[in-house]
């Protein structure tokens, strides 16, 4: 099988990388890096093309795709108080501007 072939992928994962591939390119990722992305989060939580045959399952992790939100919190984490006030504070502001249009 070659390279960037899908014939051996469910279609339940085939789904999952159409979904994953949209939503980064709602993210502004390029089309083509957002297909590549989503094929490799689907290959990591399922482990690949599942083939027919006794044996050949085993468990599907979703920890991929949670990984970017706890990155996320870090940052925010090493922050002092004063600059996360500040940074919520100019968040409510810019909602309430946005708000009224």
């Amino acid at each position: 099988m070659p390279r960037g072939e899908q014939s051996a992928y469910t279609d339940k994962q085939k789904r999952q990388a159409e979904h994953i591939e949209q939503s980064y390119e709602q993210r502004g990722v390029s089309e083509e890096e957002a297909e590549r992305r989503a094929w490799a989060t689907v290959n990591k939580e399922t482990g690949g093309g599942k083939k027919s045959g006794s044996g050949r399952g085993h468990a599907v992790t979703l920890e991929p795709s949670r990984k970017g939100g706890k990155l996320g919190g870090a940052a925010a984490a090493e922050r002092s108080p004063e600059e996360r006030a500040a940074s919520a504070k100019k968040a409510a502001e810019t909602r309430g501007k946005n708000a009224g249009q």
